[in-house]
């Protein structure tokens, strides 16, 4: 199984019980977020059994019960009779130097715009400990990284980073606009320099070992399209359970599917779980089939650790 490079900033991103799906056919993704309107004040007898329920990473995914899950990412849907503010958004990268090359320390700058309206300022929400989680990966999906832009007094969000070698980047963002449902930037990027040997992966890989540590994804149906899944994920070290998992952005695990293309994303968080492992589990489902890499991120002796899988899902 090919090893990937992980780098671990003072990042952060995915998690607490939720999940991001894109699919994205521009460099700058633009998502509109509608809810309907509101209702009847809370507690009135007009307003009872009427409240409307939605996913916080996807919007479109409502119900009128309390505690149903989002079968995309298992996130407990909320209370979301108030209005959001049906504006979209796009968000924009500018680099310095421009020309990007590998080995050299460069800064990525994001600014999340308003459209039709880019001057205004976008104030962000803070969304599993950050505002921006930024995953970066090789456009062949060996790489994952996953980084925290901060913010800065020029109104932008920046971060430091050094690519490992040249070749073909996707930068993915997750960020959520304050009165406004989450949003997902994309945009790919070329790096001049060394070029890292693309990783042609084919076949279901659903074993990953490295540094002492061992990790096994399975799922309690066929990997097809449309229909609610649970995934698991079962952590041992040296053979043994790893049952004191600490938290990493506020839950115990943290999972990002890419596909092959890398235009469908998904940024999946765990369920609820009294322990600490050695099971994670998680919930989540495809739209469409094809070869995906999963990233795992999970924290254990203070150390932020990365595994990837390799799995097909069916039509």
């Amino acid at each position: 199984m090919y090893r990937i490079s992980v780098f671990v900033l003072a990042l952060a991103s995915l998690f607490a019980t939720a999940s991001c799906s894109s699919d994205s056919a521009s460099s700058s993704a633009t998502n509109t977020v509608t809810t309907p309107t509101e209702g009847p004040a809370e507690g009135t007898a007009d307003h009872a059994g009427g409240h409307i329920y939605s996913c916080p990473m996807h919007p479109e995914v409502t119900s009128t019960k309390a505690g149903d899950k989002c079968p995309k990412c298992g996130m407990n849907l909320e209370h979301t009779d108030k209005v959001l503010n049906g504006k979209s958004y796009s968000m924009k990268l500018v680099p310095t130097p421009t020309q990007l090359t590998a080995g050299q320390p460069a800064t990525l700058a994001f600014t999340p715009q308003e459209t039709g309206n880019e001057a205004a300022p976008v104030p962000l929400a803070v969304v599993h400990e950050k505002k921006i989680h930024l995953i970066i990966v090789s456009k062949d999906l060996g790489q994952f990284y996953h980084e925290h832009p901060e913010y800065t007094a020029q109104g932008d969000y920046k971060v430091q980073y050094t690519f490992p070698k040249g070749g073909e980047y996707v930068l993915f963002q997750d960020y959520t606009p304050a009165g406004a449902g989450h949003q997902l930037g994309r945009q790919p990027i070329t790096v001049k320099g060394t070029a890292y040997t693309p990783v042609k992966f084919k076949n279901d890989d659903m074993q990953w070992d490295q540094d002492g540590y061992q990790a096994t994804l399975s799922f309690d149906k066929a990997l097809t399209v449309g229909q609610p899944l649970g995934m698991k994920i079962n952590i041992t070290k040296g053979g043994q359970p790893v049952t004191d998992l600490d938290n990493y952005l506020g839950a115990l695990g943290h999972v990002v599917v890419i596909s092959e293309d890398t235009e469908q994303y998904l940024h999946v968080h765990p369920n609820e779980q009294a322990d600490k492992g050695p099971s994670i589990g998680f919930n989540t489902n495809f739209e469409k089939p094809g070869l995906y890499r999963v990233f795992l991120q999970f924290n254990h002796g203070g150390k932020i650790h990365t595994g990837d899988f390799t799995i097909n899902v069916k039509a």
